[in-house]
């Protein structure tokens, strides 16, 4: 009987109803919020997921057409030599060989001297390219004109005379020619040591006339294969007359122009070869044309006189090293800018004889270096002598260098 003692009796007044009915099932309106949420998110994430699909399929459309594009084999570069039949032609290539191949249906209006692509096995022309006139030789141009202006130059006033009379004059005023009667000199050739200022005059004479400025060092007129280097030079003169007024500025000009030899290896003969364009070129345009030619050397009896002959590069202009007045005045157009503090330029240019403007120059950024490694915001006498002293012994031990090795 102890075990119905402990039993508990739960009456039927204490159930509470209100707990019983949360037992039951969600209803309706709610299973289709919760679905139409979980829909929301399906539709999100397949959004998410055709985004990322496109991507991948563009980046991998995109990969595969530069894998195509790393696998087709490179086209070669030739010039239509002749047009044999309309689906025919010889072609030259840049090595000089020259072959005859045909042309492909697709590839139409090809002449005489096109620049087309050609397949590497079978040499046949498969399309026409446009490279644009001069191509080889548009990084000779210098776009921006000159800086430099006859201000800047010191110590050459007769030099700056008689290259404005060759240069400037016919460019600026060529009806004073015609009414005299008289052809002016095509071009002139500037001579004299390094560092004299040959390149200043010039960039000067081209600023002073507003006319694009070609500059070419000799050498690079100098190529490997036959042909090739009086292509450039053609090039350069059909470049000059397009962009005119041009001058046309040949530096180191000895390295194309030295005296002919009738025997000679293959390289001299080529080198000959392209000084023959030069001439032919020069021989090619009228004196009061408006393109100007300026040659430039430190070696003057090596040239061949073919070069400076009338007709040519008639006019030569020495530019040698400065007397002490031309010293003082390339010496006052480098210091115009510089802090200087008890500075006596006539005494300087005392101890700079034979000094060439380069070195005069040279000159004042040694003062500077000395001033700044003292931590001073000024330069005095004392910079300037031991500037010289250094720039003479440097040129001293460059000479030593040329006779002992």
């Amino acid at each position: 009987m102890a075990k119905d003692n402990n039993k508990k009796v739960v009456y039927s007044e204490t159930v509470d109803l209100d707990n019983t009915n949360n037992t039951t099932t969600p209803t309706a309106t709610e299973n289709v919020q919760k679905l139409e949420e979980e829909n929301k998110v399906l539709s999100r994430n397949l959004r998410r997921v055709e985004e990322e699909s496109a991507m991948l399929r563009e980046l991998f459309n995109k990969t595969s057409a530069e894998l195509n594009n790393l696998r087709k084999p490179a086209l070669l570069v030739a010039d239509i030599v002749t047009i044999v039949d309309k689906n025919k032609a010889v072609i030259k290539l840049p090595n000089g060989n020259k072959f005859y191949c045909y042309i492909v249906d697709d590839v139409k209006n090809v002449s005489n001297g096109d620049t087309v692509l050609v397949d590497q096995k079978s040499l046949n022309v498969v399309q026409k390219v446009d490279l644009g006139e001069g191509l080889e030789v548009e990084k000779y141009v210098i776009i921006e004109k000159p800086n430099e202006s006859w201000k800047d130059i010191g110590g050459l006033g007769e030099e700056i005379n008689e290259i404005k009379e060759v240069i400037e004059l016919p460019l600026k005023h060529p009806e004073l020619f015609k009414k005299i009667g008289i052809q002016p000199p095509k071009g002139v050739l500037l001579y004299g040591p390094p560092g004299t200022g040959k390149t200043l005059l010039a960039k000067a004479v081209a600023r002073s006339t507003d006319a694009t400025f070609i500059e070419v060092v000799g050498s690079e007129l100098v190529q490997k294969f036959i042909g090739e280097g009086a292509k450039l030079v053609k090039e350069i003169f059909a470049l000059a007359r397009r962009k005119a007024p041009a001058i046309v500025f040949i530096d180191e000009i000895d390295a194309l122009a030295a005296t002919r030899m009738e025997t000679g290896t293959s390289g001299e003969r080529e080198v000959n070869r392209t000084f023959m364009q030069l001439l032919a070129e020069l021989d090619g345009f009228k004196c009061l044309d408006n393109v100007k030619v300026i040659g430039a050397t430190n070696m003057l009896p090596i040239l061949d006189r073919a070069i400076i002959r009338p007709g040519r590069l008639d006019r030569l202009i020495e530019v040698g090293l400065p007397n002490e007045e031309g010293r003082l005045e390339i010496l006052k157009v480098h210091t115009k800018g510089m802090n200087l503090k008890n500075v006596k330029l006539k005494e300087l240019i005392s101890e700079m004889v034979d000094f060439t403007g380069a070195e005069i120059r040279a000159v004042c950024t040694e003062a500077g270096y000395f001033a700044i490694r003292e931590n001073r915001d000024h330069i005095g006498q004392e910079d300037f002598l031991l500037a010289i002293e250094k720039v003479r012994r440097e040129e001293e031990e460059e000479q030593d260098k040329k006779f002992f090795g």
